[in-house]
């Protein structure tokens, strides 16, 4: 049995990875690769946290990058397979991501023609890298446009209309990404639709890639629904199947732990925290979304409601309205739940701010203090 976090013992702010959180979400993700024969692989874009990798590596077959950066994070930390996706890979760096990539997708023919050189030739020196190309599979369930590669005009995947069978040579596999947070649901209407626009390629194929945003971990996830989607695409097809979640890893893995600075009024009581939604949370503006915070409510349903701001000069640098049973008083600790994933690898030193500090929590009951940013990590980003 793990002990639970002690809030006490964290500095703030600080994220804190809880290791028995983490290895419960890579338990079940290794039940759906046991069960269904795909492959799992860690998305870099949602969860970074390295320091945690021993542990998943252990469980996913390695991580797929975007980019040259989380491609060598991949291979140096994660030292499974390495796939790498972007939208447009650039001359400077694509012989360098070549090195490191097992997997490479490609947005457009375009790029792959214009690439299709330097692979042939690493596969002439006995290197096989395996290629593909991102589809639109011409339909998705994603409620917010910002998230939605599959919109009117969207610059991510062939579409059925610029596909070109005639240069699939030297391609093996074809990759599509339509979900954001979705259900097991939500997947089988994508597959159906990407097998009636792309079905009669998939014989010369090896592999596909059913991309990210699977809510596998969440409470309610159909995990047989799932399973039964791969394992029956798998059959029907002879490809592997490759998913590749971030937020599934770190989905409710560590909350990020604030301290109370001041508490003003203006018109209400309001809250001032060393954490910041713009700097350390940006989805809560983004999304936009509402962080749950340990103990609390809605305006007005305890005794006692703030309005919770971040420490930055920025007038919209709001958490928002919560209430609790007690006065916040200055100290006092605040924990927002699930705040690892999308959090970690999008937060920012804006107005100087230092980032919060990484932490582990073991299941033994001991905190890990894994980093701490100072102001090296401000200067040198800025110049």
């Amino acid at each position: 049995m793990a002990v639970p976090l002690d809030i006490r013992a964290v500095p703030t702010p600080a994220y804190v990875l809880e290791e028995a959180a983490l290895k419960d979400n890579l338990r079940l993700l290794d039940r759906v690769q046991r069960e269904s024969g795909g492959k799992v692989i860690l998305a870099l874009k949602g969860f970074a946290f390295w320091s945690a990798f021993p542990w998943v590596r252990e469980v996913l077959h390695g991580a797929t990058a975007s980019s040259l950066h989380e491609a060598r994070l991949a291979r140096e930390e994660m030292r499974g397979e390495v796939h790498v996706y972007s939208v447009a890979f650039s001359e400077a760096e694509f012989p360098e991501i070549l090195a490191l990539a097992d997997h490479l997708v490609f947005n457009s023919f375009s790029q792959w023609r214009r690439f299709k050189p330097q692979v042939m030739a690493a596969r002439q020196t006995g290197r096989h890298v395996a290629c593909g190309i991102r589809v639109n599979p011409g339909h998705s369930e994603i409620e917010t446009p910002l998230y939605d590669p599959c919109y009117a005009h969207s610059r991510l995947g062939v579409t059925l209309a610029e596909f070109r069978p005639d240069e699939l040579d030297g391609l093996d596999g074809l990759h599509f990404h339509a979900h954001c947070g979705n259900g097991s649901d939500t997947l089988e209407r994508v597959v159906a639709s990407f097998e009636t626009h792309f079905g009669p390629y998939l014989a010369r194929m090896k592999w596909v890639n059913f991309g990210g945003g699977h809510h596998i971990t969440k409470a309610g996830y159909d995990v047989d629904r799932l399973i039964r989607v791969i394992k029956d695409f798998r059959q029907k097809h002879g490809v592997d199947v490759y998913l590749e979640p971030g937020e599934a890893v770190g989905w409710r893995t560590g909350p990020l732990v604030a301290s109370v600075l001041d508490v003003v009024h203006n018109g209400m009581d309001i809250a001032i925290l060393d954490t910041s939604a713009t700097a350390h949370m940006p989805d809560t503006l983004e999304m936009p979304y509402r962080p749950e915070i340990r103990g609390s409510a809605e305006p007005g349903v305890q005794a006692h409601t703030y309005r919770l701001g971040g420490v930055t000069c920025l007038a919209g640098d709001v958490i928002g309205d919560y209430s609790f049973a007690e006065p916040l008083q200055v100290g006092d600790k605040l924990v927002f739940e699930d705040m690892i994933h999308y959090t970690i690898v999008k937060n920012s030193t804006f107005n100087g701010i230092p980032l919060p500090s990484l932490c582990i929590w073991h299941e033994e009951g001991r905190l890990e203090v894994v980093r701490q940013f100072g102001y090296d990590s401000y200067k040198y980003r800025n110049s």
